[in-house]
């Protein structure tokens, strides 16, 4: 592994000031990521996982929730990294001395699928504001995961720019499953309805139906993946030696690679991004 980032060590004092760049001293440990439904959904740690433990026999048990679950897990100390997709949120975290470092790791983009009747007309755009403006306006079918995930958070900043409180329309056209991006597919697809989901997940999604893409393309569908070693001096449980090995392998050569080269039928699912 070469060129690997490494988080800023101050508050690892306890630890003696160590960089742990290869987790040899913590082989045969495990540790628990916090993480999304769309990434475990995707198939991605099915396929990287593996990899890191062959590597540096450090395993890897994986908390897949949506990202705000996910942070608040972490909050408490119930997890080691934090691998989720809400710059903000995850730069609040930092801020608060919750996580040590913030880096980004992967991106993908969020589109928006739907029906073949497209009651709201929006196929083919690629404008997501103006997409929910039309689906609010014939009030077709929309299903939210409603569950202060990545992919809700973002949902709720484009019906903001939209000018739009879709809970005014709750339990009507607007409906939130409360659920995984998988899950909520999965009503969308059996109601008719409009849903935004992660391009991975759509990617390994096997019961589409005759569902499609409606919108792609937009700059504001852009979907950032960040990661974040929990800060031991806030929650001394913490296994940070192996927690920042699995840190600097995703960031460095090997992880980076072994991101980009994750396919389903031919299509990439995350574009590594590590600086």
């Amino acid at each position: 592994m070469k060129n690997r980032p490494l988080a800023t060590l101050a508050s690892l004092t306890l630890l003696g000031g160590a960089l742990f760049a290869t987790g040899v001293a913590a082989a045969g440990e495990s540790i628990i990521l916090q993480s999304t439904t769309s990434t475990a959904n995707s198939g991605l740690y099915d396929y990287l996982l593996p990899k890191f433990t062959d590597e540096t026999g450090i395993k890897v048990h994986v908390v897949a929730v949506g990202t705000g679950q996910a942070i608040k897990n972490a909050r408490n100390g119930d997890g080691d990294v934090l691998l989720v997709h809400a710059k903000g949120a995850e730069e609040k975290f930092v801020e608060e001395g919750y996580g040590v470092e913030r880096f980004d790791v992967m991106y993908n983009d969020f589109v928006f699928v739907g029906p073949p009747a497209d009651p709201a007309g929006i196929a083919g755009t690629d404008d997501a504001v103006t997409a929910l403006q039309a689906i609010a306006a014939d009030k077709a079918l929309f299903a939210s995961r409603g569950d202060d995930s990545g992919t809700h958070k973002k949902e709720k900043s484009l019906w903001k720019e939209a000018g739009i409180d879709p809970s005014e329309a709750s339990g009507t056209w607007y409906r939130e499953t409360g659920s995984g991006m998988g899950a909520t597919l999965n009503a969308a697809v059996g109601m008719g309805a409009y849903t935004m989901t992660d391009r991975g997940t759509w990617i390994s999604f096997k019961n589409k139906g005759d569902y499609d893409i409606v919108v792609e393309g937009d700059p504001a569908l852009f979907n950032q993946y960040g990661v974040i070693l929990v800060n031991p001096d806030r929650h001394p449980n913490v296994k940070a030696e192996a927690g920042q090995a699995f840190i600097d392998w995703i960031l460095g050569d090997d992880g980076q690679a072994a991101i980009a080269a994750y396919k389903l039928n031919g299509q990439q699912l995350f574009f590594p991004n590590a600086r």
